[in-house]
C-alpha cells in the first residue's frame, strides 16, 4: 500500500490510499480538483471514497469526482447520508476493498456521528485527533471526544495516524504554553519548524510519538497536573475538559 496526503483548502488533508496495480481509495475529499489531477497523474483507478463526518470541508468534492468516476462506492455515517453516500457505515462494520479489510470505528466529538476508518497500519481519523491535538468540541460533547481520543490510544503504537488539517506547529505552540520545559514538545517542535523550512511533509504520524508529544494524550499524567496546578483529585476527563476549552480561546486555527 502506497499513501498520498494532498494538502487542500489551505489547511486540509485529502488522503488517497493505492494499491501496485493502482487502484485507490480516497478519504475525505474537501475539494475534487486537485484530487482528480492526481489521479490522472499517477494513473490511478479510483474506487471508493471515505467520508468521516459531515462538514464541507470534507465533502465538497464528492459531487464532481462522482461525476468524473461514477462507479466509485461512497461510504459514510448516518449524519452524511445526503452527501451522495451509497453505503452507511457504523461502529463494527467491516468493508473490503483494495483486498484488504478496513475496520469502521465510533469517534464522536467533533460531530455526533464522526466515524474513523482503520486498515492497518493506517488510521483515517478525521477531525478527532491531530498531530499534537485534537479536534474542536461541538454541542458540548466534551465526554464523547475524550472516550474517542482515549480508543485512538489503545491502538498499535505503529498505527499511522491520517489526520485530515495539519495544525502542527500551532498546536505545539499551545503545548508548550501548556508544558514550557517538556523536552519531547521542544524537540518535536523544532523538528516540525525545520521541515516546514525545507518543504518537506510532516507525515507519517505515528501513535507511539503522539503520545509523548499530545497533551490531549497525556491527561492521566501527574507531571501535567502539576503544571496547571490541578489537585492530585483531578481526574483525567477533567484535565482534558480544562485544556480542550482553553485551547479554544487560544488564538488557535479553526480545528
Amino acid at each position: 500500500m502506497m499513501l498520498i496526503n494532498i494538502c487542500a483548502l489551505k489547511d486540509n488533508y485529502i488522503w488517497i490510499l493505492y494499491t501496485r496495480n493502482n487502484s485507490c481509495i480516497i478519504v475525505d475529499p474537501g475539494i475534487s480538483e486537485i484530487v482528480i489531477n492526481k489521479i490522472i497523474q499517477k494513473k490511478l483507478c479510483p474506487k471508493a471514497i471515505l467520508l468521516t463526518h459531515e462538514h464541507q470541508d470534507h465533502t465538497d468534492g464528492v459531487k464532481i469526482i462522482l461525476e468524473k468516476y461514477p462507479e466509485i462506492v461512497v461510504f459514510g455515517p448516518e449524519e452524511i447520508k445526503n452527501c451522495h453516500v451509497h453505503q452507511i457505515v457504523k461502529a463494527g462494520d467491516t468493508i473490503r476493498l483494495l483486498n484488504n479489510n478496513i475496520d469502521i470505528f465510533s469517534t464522536p466529538g467533533h460531530t455526533l456521528g464522526h466515524i474513523s476508518y482503520y486498515l492497518k497500519p493506517y488510521l483515517f481519523c478525521g477531525d478527532t485527533i491531530f498531530s499534537s491535538g485534537c479536534g474542536r468540541v461541538f454541542q458540548n460533547n466534551y465526554l464523547y471526544m475524550y472516550n474517542s481520543i482515549q480508543l485512538i490510544k489503545s491502538f498499535p503504537n505503529q498505527t499511522i495516524l491520517c489526520c485530515a488539517h495539519e495544525y502542527t506547529l500551532a498546536n505545539l505552540i499551545f503545548a508548550m504554553h501548556i508544558l514550557p520545559k517538556d523536552r519531547n514538545l521542544i524537540k518535536y517542535y523544532k523538528k516540525i519548524k525545520k521541515k516546514i523550512f525545507l518543504k518537506k511533509n510532516i507525515f507519517p504520524c505515528y501513535l507511539y510519538n503522539e503520545k509523548k508529544v499530545n497533551i490531549f494524550m497525556r491527561t492521566d499524567e501527574f507531571y501535567l497536573k502539576k503544571w496547571i496546578n490541578f489537585k492530585k483529585n483531578k481526574n483525567s476527563f477533567e484535565i482534558f475538559c480544562y485544556l480542550r476549552k482553553y485551547k479554544d480561546f487560544f488564538g488557535a486555527k479553526r480545528d
